[in-house]
Order: C-alpha cells, then structure tokens, then sequence
C-alpha cells in the first residue's frame, strides 16, 4: 500500500493583509500563494515597505490574514485560538528578531528558558536545556549577565538559544544580521546554516541579496506580491527534514503551579526594577490599610474600655427601682420596695448577691475638716454586687446590717479628704449628726466607677443605719442584685418580675435596669461607629486601589514590547493576565502589610504618651485588612492586566 503522502509544512493560499487608514485600505500583502516544506532553507527577500515582513508575522502565527487560508502541518492556522496560536509558537517556532527583543530583567540564561516555562516543563530540565543552548553557542561565560551587558553578537545567539529551547523545528529569523557587524554577521549565517543541516526549517527574512544566497530558496516580494521564487543552485543539498507534528497536550497541575510562580517571579522582578514607581504605588494602599486599622484599633479601644467600666460598675447586675420605667416623675415617691423584698430575691437560685441601697446627702466632718458626701445605705453584699473592692480594713458584714451599726466604709476620695496622712481604721468620722467609727477603705475607683465618682466623697454605711437615723423611712430607693455565671440576664429578670409581682399584688409598680442592657447599647454605637469610621477609611482604601490601577496602567504601557516578546515565545493570554495580577496583588499584600506594621507601630507610640487608653488591634481586623488589600490588587489590578493580555504580539513588538 502505497505511504499516504504528508501534508507541507507551510502553506499559504490566496492571503491578504490589509490594514484599514482612514477611509482607506492598504493592503500589505495581496493574494499570496506559498509552499514551503519540512527541512527547507528559505530567504524571503525584498526592500522596506514590500511586505516581507508582514508575510513573516503571518508565518510564524504573531499576526492574522485578512483573508485567505494558512496551514501549518496540514491545520488551518484560521481555526484556532489565541492560546492555541500562543502553543504553535510555543512547541514548534523559533523566532530571532533583528532587534534581539530579550526581556531587561532577566539574565541570559533566564531568557533562554522562558518557552520553557510556558511549555511547562521542570525547573532542572529547562535550566539544563538553556546551560547546553548557551554553551554551544559559545556563550558559557555569559550566562548571568544582563542584555545590557552582552554586545549585539551575543544578544542574538542568546535569541537564538532562546529560538531553539523548545525544539524549533521552523526558525523565523527577521533580519538577523541587521544590527550586526561583518564578523558577527557572518557567524549568525553560519548558525543557521547549521541548524538547517540538523533538519531544523529556516525562514530567513531580508533586504540584503548577499544574505538571500546562503538560502538554498529565494523569495522575492514586491508591494505585496511575490514576484519570484527559485533555486540557489550554489546552495548545499537540503539535509533530512525533521517533520512537525501538531500535538494537542495536555498541561499538569504542576506545570501550571510553576508558571504562576514564574509570574509571581517576574513581577518582584519588575517591581525592583522600578523601584520608585512601586513604593509610589503602595504608598496609597499603606495610608489606607494604616487608617483604617488605626481607626478600628481606636475605637475597638474605646469599646473595651467603656465594657470593662461597665463591668466595673457590677458584672451582670439588675437594679430594680420603683416606679413604671425610665423617667417616671412619681417613681421616688413610690413607696413599694422593701427589705423584705431583697430577702425574697436573695432566695431565688439565679440570684448570686443583693443589696438593699438607700441614697442620701450628709456633710462629713473630722475635727475642723468638713465636706459634702454622697451616703450610701447598703447591705452586706453591696461590695460584691458593685465589684467594689476593699483596700484597707473590712467592708460591712450581716451584724453590722442587723444591729443598724454606726460603722462606715469610705472611698479612697474621702480618706485622703477627711483623714490625711493618717491611717482611717478605727477613726471617728461624724456623718451629718451621727457619729460613726470608720472599719474599710476602698481602692481607688478605676474605669467607668472613676468615671461617674469623680473628686466626690463617697461613704457607705448599713442601709438599717441610714433608714434609723437619717432618713427615717422604711422603703428602700432601690435593690441591686447579681446574676449568678452562667446564668442570662433575660432568665434572671423574668424570675425577678414574676416574684416581685407576686409580693405586690399582682401590680408591676417597679422596672428593672441591667448591665446587660448598658453593655448592648454602647455596643450597638460602638459598632455604628467601627462602620461610620470604617467608611471613612475605605474612602482612603478606594483612592488607593485607584491609584494602584493607574499605575498598572502606565506599567502596560512602559512593558508593551515585554507583553510582544512574551506571547511571541508562547505565553498564553492567561500566563500575561496572571503576571500582571499578581504583580497588583503583591503591590497591595505589601503595602497592606506595611500599612499594618505601622499602624501597630502608631499604637505603641500612643501608649507611651496615653496611660489610660489602649489601641485593641484586633487579629481579625487585620486580617480583614489584608483581605481587603488582596481584592483591591485583584479587582483594580484586573483592567490593566486583560489590556495587557489582549494585545496582540505584532503590535507589541512593534511599539518602541
């Protein structure tokens, strides 16, 4: 059976290629026809302006026919995708630019492994690949310099090493010894020449006829047309053709793992490489993560501090007064809550603590010392309900509540007042008209109980002595009890009503103010400034996202050629979105976490001059705010990273 005859390599049938100015189209090239086979050296020649090398960026698949069809190995080039022509150029195009069009970051080395990287294939073997490349190509000593560090000769072998990383079984070479001297001119000739004796296909682009005769074919184009095609017959006879064979692969995860950590790579490159312009880009997202964890951290602050003075006025406490609620006129001269009352709430099994309280007014006065005190009447368990803690002596007992004894516990104001420089316990102090024996101080008030007492002179005396001798009632002002842990406010204050109702005849003459219900209302303003405040500093956060997305833009613009070089080495449109996003989201994970730093920095420099008040950073808040830095890098760096991947490559390589 007769072999089924193989397709040619390349073929062109009827192309054109217009490009539209204006109200009118020129057409660079104009109904081309062109065959070239598996093995072959071809030189298409012809003045600046004919269209050889538009009819180049066709072939090597960085540019579109207008109209016509082009196959390569027998598929049809119209066909197939932008990834798809990017996997074209990548497997099996070399392409050596006259202007070397090697990317500034990276060492020789480093250029040479780039289609390696979008081929997907392993670390050691690309880097085994390049150092065999380079050292044939006699640049051994050369492989980590920089382009700007190599003469011109040296930068297109690097092209060509570059060319042949992935096999290059069809060499595009667009004038390659355009920018070289004689020397150097000859030894390129001299490399392709050898790469065709290794079966590798050689489309050779130029104006200069001496180049076209090392060909062993010769293409001449003309405005657009070719007006001849023949034989070199001084030209070496063509060696064994390595054939192409198009083979739809299948990538690894792997292989995807390391071409984003290619990305991630190369835009720490390009941020070091410009400096300036990325600290200017972080500088808006730093002065907007840092407000806004200052802002939260200064009013997470205030929140912990309000809660804890709340604590410090009693922890889980209810305070029943009489009357019918909050700004009753009538409720001191209702006269419903008794003594007995708090012994009944003392019974109940959600009870912790009570104590009786009634208030009053009395001039306190020690010899020739006098002043105006606050008298509370409490019980014995006032100081456990109030958190009040005791700094020398005892608090108040049950036989002092009992016997109605003339003993007074003062604050740390009324000691220093009434008693200075001496010790308290035991002294005399005359309460109105009644003399008492002081038994306990108690620390200095703290928090939200400094807060409310101020300078004030605070003394506590049994609510029995205050009813006997003071204000001559049996009613108390009020009942403060404390909820046993554990146990919710809501379950104690249902307990409360029912019994209390049931000792007053079924009437609700009294109402109940909790802890709880303090704690939830200034967390409820808390929280509606955490947002007001939050806002404010998003407001910063949008500038700077708007900022990021401006500079990313620039960036596009400055690295078009770098994007052209790319995807003419077959990077995909999603290997060029993902380098720029990442370069975005690195931008704003660092300047989020510089703007953290400072602002804990801003904290600690606060509490050096501010005793009382602390910043509270909370962990979540900062991980919200690098979060939030993440998605501003995503969503403002998205736009300038699809422009970039949109472009097409022979745009971009023709931009300076």
């Amino acid at each position: 059976m007769e072999e089924k005859k193989k397709p040619p390599l390349i073929q062109l049938k009827n192309v054109w290629r217009s490009y539209q100015a204006g109200d009118h189209a020129i057409h660079a090239l104009k109904g081309v026809n062109l065959t070239i086979r598996a093995g072959e050296m071809v030189a298409i020649m012809g003045q600046s302006g004919s269209g050889k090398s538009t009819l180049m960026n066709i072939l090597g698949c960085l540019d579109r026919p207008t109209q016509g069809g082009y196959r390569v190995a027998g598929r049809s080039v119209k066909k197939m995708g932008p990834d798809e022509l990017a996997g074209l150029r990548r497997e099996h195009f070399g392409f050596i630019f006259q202007r070397y069009h090697l990317l500034a970051d990276l060492d020789a080395r480093g250029n040479v492994e780039v289609p390696a990287v979008y081929a997907g294939k392993s670390r050691g073997a690309r880097r085994d690949r390049a150092l065999a490349l380079l050292g044939r190509l006699g640049l051994a000593d050369r492989i980590t310099h920089r382009p700007n560090e190599l003469s011109g000769g040296q930068q297109q072998r690097v092209s060509v090493a570059r060319a042949l990383m992935n096999g290059g079984e069809i060499i595009l070479a667009d004038e390659p010894t355009g920018a070289l001297d004689t020397k150097s001119g000859a030894e390129m000739i001299k490399i392709l020449q050898e790469l065709n004796a290794e079966g590798h296909t050689i489309i050779l682009v130029t104006h200069d006829p001496k180049v076209a005769m090392h060909a062993r074919r010769i293409i001449e184009i003309s405005d657009g047309e070719i007006v001849s095609d023949r034989e070199n017959p001084d030209a070496p006879p063509a060696p064994p053709p390595v054939e192409l064979t198009i083979i739809d692969q299948k990538e690894s995860w792997g292989a995807v793992i390391d071409r984003v950590g290619e990305a991630a790579r190369m835009a720490l490159l390009a941020m070091n490489a410009h400096k300036l312009r990325t600290v200017l880009t972080m500088l808006g997202i730093i002065i907007g993560i840092a407000s806004v964890v200052i802002i939260l951290g200064l009013v997470g602050g205030a929140q912990k501090t309000v809660l804890e003075g709340v604590g410090s006025l009693g922890s889980d406490s209810i305070t029943i007064m009489p009357g019918e609620g909050p700004g009753d006129e009538r409720s001191m001269q209702v006269s419903t809550l008794k003594a007995s009352d708090a012994d009944a709430l003392a019974k109940l099994p959600y009870i912790d603590a009570v104590s009786p309280n009634l208030n009053t007014g009395r001039t306190v006065r020690v010899g020739n010392i006098s002043g105006r005190a606050q008298i509370n009447g409490v019980g014995a368990q006032n100081f456990r309900v109030q958190n009040i803690k005791i700094a020398k002596g005892r608090a108040l007992d049950e036989q002092s509540v009992r016997f109605a004894a003339q003993e007074v516990v003062i604050d740390d104001n009324a000691a220093k007042k009434m008693f200075p420089n001496v010790d308290p316990i035991g002294k005399t102090l005359l309460v109105g008209s009644t003399p008492t024996r002081v038994v306990g101080v108690t620390a200095k008030a703290e928090g939200m109980q400094a807060m409310f007492g101020g300078d004030s002179l605070t003394v506590y005396m049994p609510y029995t002595t205050v009813m006997t001798r003071m204000v001559r009632q049996a009613t108390l002002q009020t009942i403060t009890v404390k909820v046993k842990d554990g146990v919710s406010s809501a379950a104690a204050e249902k307990a409360i009503v029912m019994l209390l109702r049931a000792r007053h005849g079924g009437k609700q003459d009294f109402f109940l103010f909790s802890s709880e219900a303090i704690r939830q209302q200034l967390g409820q303003i808390t929280l509606i400034f955490s947002a007001l405040f939050g806002f404010i500093g998003g407001i910063s956060l949008l500038v700077g996202g708007i900022g990021v997305m401006n500079i990313m833009l620039v960036s596009v613009s400055e690295r078009t050629r770098e994007i052209g070089v790319r995807t003419a080495v077959g990077a995909r449109r999603s290997d060029i979105l993902s380098q720029f996003i990442i370069e975005a989201i690195l931008v704003c994970l660092i300047g989020g976490l510089i703007g953290v730093l400072l602002s804990l920095l801003a904290g600690a420099i606060f509490g050096l001059f501010v005793k009382d008040f602390k910043l509270d950073f909370s962990p979540m808040v900062m991980l919200a705010a690098f979060t939030v830095s993440t998605m501003i890098g995503v969503v403002f760096g998205w736009l300038p990273a699809r422009n970039a991947a949109a472009l097409d490559p022979v745009d971009a390589l023709a931009r300076e």
